[in-house]
């Protein structure tokens, strides 16, 4: 697994991220006040603009994020921020699960889920190969990939959660973050367009728009755009594969901290490897099999899937906030390759498959 990175960072580093606050701050309740305040209004603006005008409250909250991102020097706004980015993801990503069960999948049925499967796994290689193309590392290809297949933004920062800083700097992780997110924002407007100009029925255009728009909100909104029926095979669809962010998340986990093992016992230091996995992929995990097995009341679940929403979104603008606009800008077109080039493949093989429907 060398080449992952050649500089691999520390083992008990495996899953850091950007810290704007020094180790040595003394954290009180109310030094998370300021950021966090910031961020809630940043996120209340991000919401009125997209009740109001139609686009996505993520984008919203990036592009306000990016161009408040000289805020970041103001020590007093460090901690609020590094929560919002951190903690916060976490618990989002643990709540993700309460809107999904197993019984998605055994209703999508065995064939369209095999196919389902074999797009998202053609997707993720794409972005690795797409990564070699555009002269990007492996795990930015991964990144990028696992977003596109999976669900987007949420994926992305599920899985740079798991990467980490050391390997995918802030600045690059915020390229994939834009890149599916307008991308996915594209998809939405357009797919059912283009469905409508092949004269798919109801279900194949369910099943194309559920398996190639990358946001969970918008898969749905454009599956329902078309009719009411292609707008439940899209739910179905898409729910599927939120539901296999899971393993995917558990399997680059454990990738990673195999290859992290083996290069710290090559270089002679002390092994001293965080156990299992990730408190919050365990979480998703559990929440995802309670749901399976007990029927929660649906306020609970929709109060849920709200807070996933809200604190995904509260995480997506502090990392917008904690970014390095200029070394954003100056990594140029070729970032965006991976990204454009899994949306494609995801489209045109769930095209491929809708036509055997």
């Amino acid at each position: 697994m060398s080449d992952l990175n050649p500089e691999l960072p520390r083992v008990a580093d495996l899953y850091g991220e950007l810290q704007l606050a020094e180790p040595s701050d003394k954290k009180t309740l109310g030094s998370y006040f300021p950021g966090l305040a910031l961020v809630s209004v940043v996120a209340c603006a991000a919401l009125w603009l997209s009740e109001h005008y139609g686009p996505p409250a993520i984008i919203m909250g990036l592009l306000i994020g990016l161009a408040l991102n000289f805020v970041s020097a103001d020590k007093r706004l460090s901690v609020g921020l590094d929560f919002s980015s951190q903690t916060l993801l976490r618990i989002g990503i643990v709540l993700i699960g309460i809107r999904i069960s197993f019984a998605e999948i055994s209703s999508l049925g065995f064939l369209p889920f095999i196919a389902l499967i074999g797009i998202m796994s053609s997707v993720i290689v794409t972005g690795l190969l797409a990564a070699r193309l555009f002269r990007q590392d492996v795990l930015f290809g991964l990144l990028a990939g696992g977003a596109t297949a999976i669900c987007g933004a949420s994926a992305a920062l599920a899985l740079w959660s798991i990467i980490g800083k050391d390997r995918i700097s802030q600045s690059r992780f915020t390229i994939i973050l834009l890149g599916t997110t307008v991308a996915s924002a594209c998809a939405m407007t357009f797919y059912p367009t283009i469905a409508g100009f092949l004269a798919l029925n109801d279900k194949q255009a369910g099943f194309l728009i559920g398996a190639s728009v990358h946001d969970v909100a918008q898969a749905i909104g454009g599956g329902f755009s078309y009719s009411a029926e292609a707008g439940e095979v899209a739910t179905v669809v898409k729910l599927s594969r939120v539901t296999l962010l899971a393993p995917v998340l558990i399997i680059v986990a454990f990738i990673l901290q195999r290859s992290t093992t083996e290069h710290a016992q090559l270089s002679g230091q002390n092994v001293s490897l965080r156990q299992g996995l990730p408190w919050f992929i365990i979480g998703f995990i559990l929440l995802v099999i309670l749901n399976s097995v007990v029927v929660l009341p649906e306020t609970v679940v929709e109060f849920g899937s709200q807070a996933a929403k809200t604190l995904l979104l509260f995480a997506v603008i502090a990392a917008a906030m904690k970014s390095n606009l200029a070394g954003l800008m100056s990594h140029g077109w070729r970032s965006f390759g991976p990204v454009v080039m899994t949306t494609f493949m995801a489209f045109v093989l769930s095209l491929l498959f809708v036509q055997m429907l």
